[in-house]
């Protein structure tokens, strides 16, 4: 089954928000670059740059606010080289960056400013008002900017958002996914835990589209370490025409963006033929499209309509016993505070290796006060064929609920006589995919509690991708519509609504093209998985 709106479009993955340091945060911004190129197509490192209304009275944050302030000296020197280091890493066609920095504000909710052509400075706004003018000033002169509202999950007047004063102008999308938490809404999973504190109601994705506000939404991971894209705390996928500044800008500010966790999930969502972010008319019949490939199992697939579950799509029961399918290897565990080095190097024999995508991890820490986080976690891999190498290093997981594996999922074609061989630091592996179809692997370097690795379950394409239609009758709006996508390994997809008789806003408007799916490699989501649909 093909898509309709994105023909001509191409899936890329990225992390708008992540911190070194440059400003207050650990390890260099070359690191940070040369982590992201590990598995993401687009990046940038942001500065911390300004907080106008910080609460200099307030005595219990006395240390707190001392340090803002050198990370804000510090980031104000550092801004050149962030500038060259950022410019210098960008190359259209294979890895996309954007210069950044981040204005806090109690009152206003903290906002990332964006500059698409890696020129700009630190604006250094006492209110929004005053920001958004100085924007529209560098607008007049051709500069393209964004102003992107992020943890707005937070309460008003607590740097959460305030949807009173948020406007589309420079802001076509809000960031509802990162470490601080998910705001999608009151009951969207991973609640804010930060000692900033809990998730407002008010400051949700849910609760804006409710008041007719028109944004997309992005995932960024907002880690402190020197790792954007840390898998499991946030990322941007965006349907593009190309790899390049100028194509991934103007899918952000078309809003054919969504908000991942972590894994890749390949997410295609229409109605009446018109992708994610647009705008339509007031028509009563809506015709609506969806097509997943996700990173893993999928345990449902939710159509929300104006904040209500429409549809509940679940994939087929039955697992094929042939063919495509992952299989995920996680490395870690053991002791917190002896640091493992890993050595994998590992083989498909008796069939292909289709595809790798990393699941990395820095040291996720998003409240640098807390304590140093020691530097950046490097990492290294390279695959030829049907053979992956990977190089990292682990310290074992932080709680018994917060992962620290670095893992790789392998996306394979084989049957029952196929095999993962190779080596993991030295020691021999030989597993038939046939095994691994029963239940995961387990293995450890030593005895009991230390360092294992666990190659998981086999996951079939049945499992993991799928295509359905559905018809739904309205009054004619205004209306809104988003997809969610849940993994059985607790990985998630939130899609930019697309609004149906909703007013302009007031930056662009959404392109309205006819097409197929495609993700970055060509391939086609849910094209092989049974089609349903629903009258």
């Amino acid at each position: 089954m093909t898509v309709p709106g994105y023909q001509g479009l191409h899936l890329y993955y990225g992390d708008l928000h992540s911190h070194c340091d440059v400003g207050y945060g650990q390890g260099t911004v070359e690191d940070a670059y040369a982590n992201a190129r590990l598995q993401l197509d687009f990046a940038s490192v942001t500065a911390h740059a300004v907080w106008p209304d910080m609460p200099e009275s307030d005595e219990r944050l006395a240390a707190t606010l001392a340090y803002h302030r050198r990370g804000f000296a510090r980031a104000a020197a550092r801004w050149p080289h962030l500038r060259e280091v950022t410019n210098a890493a960008n190359e259209d066609g294979r890895f996309v960056t954007f210069l950044s920095y981040e204005w806090h504000s109690l009152r206003y909710g903290d906002h990332n400013v964006y500059y698409r052509d890696g020129q700009g400075e630190i604006v250094a706004a006492a209110d929004l008002d005053e920001l958004r003018t100085a924007l529209r000033r560098l607008a007049a002169t051709g500069a393209a900017t964004l102003l992107v509202p992020h943890h707005i999950g937070y309460r008003a007047g607590y740097r959460g958002i305030d949807w009173g004063t948020f406007t589309s102008e420079f802001s076509p999308v809000v960031e509802i996914v990162s470490m601080h938490g998910v705001a999608v809404s009151d009951d969207a999973p991973y609640p804010y835990l930060h000692t900033m504190g809990p998730r407002d109601g008010r400051g949700t994705m849910q609760y804006g589209l409710r008041l007719g506000k028109v944004f997309g939404v992005i995932g960024s991971t907002d880690h402190h370490a020197a790792h954007p894209g840390s898998h499991g705390w946030g990322r941007t996928a965006v349907w593009a025409e190309g790899l390049t500044r100028r194509a991934i800008w103007e899918a952000l500010v078309q809003r054919r963006v969504y908000a991942l966790t972590g894994d890749r999930i390949a997410l295609a969502f229409a109605i009446n033929g018109h992708p994610m972010g647009s705008l339509l008319d007031a028509v009563p019949t809506r015709h609506l499209d969806v097509a997943v490939e996700a990173g893993d199992a999928v345990d449902y697939v939710d159509v929300v309509h104006n904040g209500v579950v429409l549809r509940r799509w679940t994939p087929a029961a039955a697992a094929d016993a042939d063919g495509a399918c992952t299989v995920t290897l996680e490395l870690g565990w053991g002791d917190r505070t002896d640091p493992v080095e890993w050595r994998v190097d590992l083989r498909v024999v008796g069939g292909r290796l289709l595809d790798v995508e990393p699941r990395l991890r820095g040291h996720d820490t998003v409240s640098p006060t807390s304590g140093a986080a020691g530097g950046a976690v490097l990492s290294a891999w390279e695959r030829w064929d049907d053979r992956v190498v990977l190089r990292t290093t682990t310290r074992g997981n932080p709680n018994p609920l917060t992962p620290g594996t670095q893992a790789l999922c392998l996306r394979l074609e084989g049957d029952a006589s196929t095999r993962i061989r190779g080596r993991i630091n030295d020691r021999p592996v030989d597993l038939p995919l046939a095994a691994l179809r029963q239940g995961a692997h387990v293995e450890y370097l030593g005895g009991f509690r230390t360092p294992a690795y666990r190659f998981g379950r086999v996951v079939s394409r049945r499992e993991s991708s799928g295509t359905f239609t559905l018809e739904h009758r309205g009054e004619g709006g205004p209306d809104w519509y988003y997809v969610c996508v849940r993994q059985t390994n607790h990985q998630w997809a939130w899609s930019s609504p697309i609004w149906v008789g909703a007013p302009t806003p007031a930056s662009g408007a959404p392109s309205r093209v006819a097409g197929s799916i495609r993700t970055r490699r060509g391939r086609v989501a849910g094209a092989r998985a049974p089609a349903t649909r629903q009258d």
